[in-house]
């Protein structure tokens, strides 16, 4: 008897610790993932989203069909599925949906989602989103829209590469992420509305929206640099979400975060106005990384080959860390705010 309990002592004491060595893992330092964010990668992704081929990515077009097939491709390429409980990577939007609040003769349209499930709070979800349609073409002209929001775009398959990278190595996030590429932004923000008024994850158990729109260039306000970027809303709704920011971006990529717009008085009232702003209206933390206007904002010259790619890579590299602490931390953003 008093050998069988010791052999069940020792399985006991061996099956904790296979336990905890199979549910921790030390993701406090994301360096090494920050450098699969690759420049070239950027780049080169780029350059098919915005080349002429996609016709602008009008919502609902042709063109914004196939640029939407060469991201599913991207995820596919670096073993990243689709969401759970979805059946592909497409939330399907219909053309009622679109032309409800004003009807500009829209098709139908879709969202692409892309998705990395949490390895021990899975059911708490971060979403990171960018808007991929653009204005299309105007008087037989193409308007690529690299910047505006191609870069968004891109920043997000390379962001979900790193993702893929940890979690192959056994460092992916403890919360899951779902990347959501929204459309109908250009027309009113509607594919990030359609996703909060018919979410696939419950809204309560989102943690928080990190939302990417033109981080490719510089603005006349910062002429001389490329090293900043606009923040906006992180401190509207969560000290949490703001002081992840900052810490983040001290800690691993040191870039001049600049507060200007995020004034509630601006009158740009940049917080309304891309896809963020759609979670948090619901009560979810927010993030809007910016670059700022300049002087081809929705013009036919935001084209790939005017993109500051140093200056992508970075902003990039911010967001993934800032995504990086959010999914992995103890606790989720507070709402200490209203």
């Amino acid at each position: 008897m008093k050998k069988i309990v010791f052999l069940l002592l020792i399985a006991s004491a061996f099956s904790c610790k296979n336990t905890q060595s199979v549910t921790y893992k030390d993701n406090s330092d994301p360096t090494k993932y920050i450098k699969v964010i690759k420049e070239k990668d950027l780049k080169e992704m780029l350059y098919v989203v915005a080349s002429d081929e996609m016709e602008g990515r009008e919502t609902g077009s042709k063109g914004q069909k196939k640029a939407g097939l060469y991201m599913i491709e991207q995820y596919k390429e670096n073993g990243i599925s689709f969401p759970k409980g979805a059946t592909d990577y497409y939330q399907h939007i219909p053309a009622s949906f679109l032309n409800a609040r004003r009807n500009e003769n829209l098709p139908d349209s879709e969202n692409i989602w892309a998705y990395i499930e949490g390895s021990e709070k899975p059911n708490e979800v971060l979403v990171i989103s960018a808007h991929y349609d653009h204005v299309g073409i105007q008087n037989g002209e193409v308007f690529n829209g690299a910047d505006d929001d191609g870069s968004g775009t891109v920043a997000l398959l390379e962001m979900a590469k790193a993702f893929a990278k940890a979690k192959k190595d056994g460092h992916g996030p403890k919360r899951s992420i779902l990347f959501l590429h929204v459309t109908g932004e250009e027309h009113g923000l509607h594919g990030s509305r359609y996703y909060s008024e018919n979410p696939l994850f419950p809204l309560a158990n989102t943690v928080a929206d990190i939302n990417i729109d033109m981080i490719g260039r510089r603005d006349v306000e910062h002429a001389k640099t490329n090293n900043y970027v606009y923040v906006i809303g992180a401190n509207r709704l969560s000290t949490d979400l703001h002081n992840a920011v900052v810490s983040q971006n001290d800690k691993y990529i040191k870039m001049d975060l600049d507060f200007k717009f995020n004034d509630p008085k601006d009158p740009n009232r940049f917080y309304e106005r891309s896809d963020h702003y759609n979670f948090a209206k619901h009560g979810i933390p927010a993030v809007f990384f910016f670059n700022g206007v300049h002087e081809d904002y929705h013009g036919k010259d935001d084209i790939a080959e005017k993109i500051e790619y140093d200056a992508l890579t970075k902003r990039t590299q911010l967001a993934f860390v800032v995504a990086w602490e959010l999914a992995n931390r103890e606790n989720r953003p507070v709402v200490d705010k209203k």
